[in-house]
């Protein structure tokens, strides 16, 4: 039989270990404390209550684009900014003022449509800013025109031996039915530099597969223009008394 030859009377409970030594009044924020709750939030590093705080600017990377493409964000960016969002405030106006906004449908609906709005002006003034036009059809000089760069219609051959199209257009532009896959994808980064004949390995997490390049050649590469997106609120529908 065990005996413990421990004191019972000065044992330690295993939860005040963990819990570490018991705190007194004046270590947790009582009343009687000399001690500011505030001062370890007031020692780290200040910040606004509002909003994030803004990051750090670092190198912008470029936006290689076609000028097709680069027209399409900007005709995007003025629909947007003068009128789909001038409308949307308009009925969010008339909407606040028909009295409590908290059950307010089109109220609130307008307000998260207007948040969308700006978000999305935001990130198209980054992308034109950005931009870097560069022409498909553009002469290149020397063995470049013979080299796959930005801009480039890419016959290759896969390793079944079928043949795939793909034109190398910006990030903005890519639309896979029609083969424009972005000059940043793993594809394209496989094909970068090569020329007819040449053989490249396409690395994919589950396997890498060979590559083999028939022609490279540079042409115009047609792009579809904006389109108003169905159902856009891009004239006052406000019914005024």
């Amino acid at each position: 039989m065990y005996h413990s030859t421990s004191n019972l009377g000065t044992s330690r409970s295993p939860y005040k270990e963990l819990s570490g030594p018991r705190r007194g009044p004046s270590e947790i924020g009582s009343p009687t404390s000399t001690r500011n709750p505030m001062a370890d939030w007031q020692m780290r590093e200040k910040r606004p209550l509002r909003g994030p705080m803004p990051e750090a600017a670092g190198p912008t990377l470029k936006n290689y684009i076609t000028a097709a493409g680069l027209q399409r964000l900007k005709d995007e960016h003025r629909f947007l900014l003068s009128r789909e969002r001038p409308a949307v405030v308009e009925v969010v106006a008339w909407a606040a003022s028909n009295g409590d906004r908290s059950e307010n449908a089109d109220y609130l609906y307008g307000k998260r449509r207007l948040g969308q709005i700006d978000s999305r002006i935001r990130f198209l003034t980054k992308r034109i800013d950005a931009a870097v036009v560069v022409d498909p059809a553009a002469p290149r000089p020397g063995s470049a025109a013979t080299r796959v760069f930005f801009g480039a219609t890419v016959t290759y051959k896969d390793a079944a031996g079928l043949e795939h199209v793909v034109s190398i257009v910006g990030i903005d532009e890519v639309d896979l039915d029609r083969g424009y896959i972005s000059w940043r994808s793993p594809l394209a980064n496989a094909l970068m530099k090569a020329s007819s004949g040449d053989r490249v390995d396409l690395r994919a997490p589950a396997r890498t597969e060979r590559l083999e390049i028939i022609e490279v050649e540079y042409a115009p590469i047609p792009m579809d223009p904006f389109r108003e997106p169905l159902g856009a609120q891009s004239t006052p529908k406000v019914k005024r008394s």
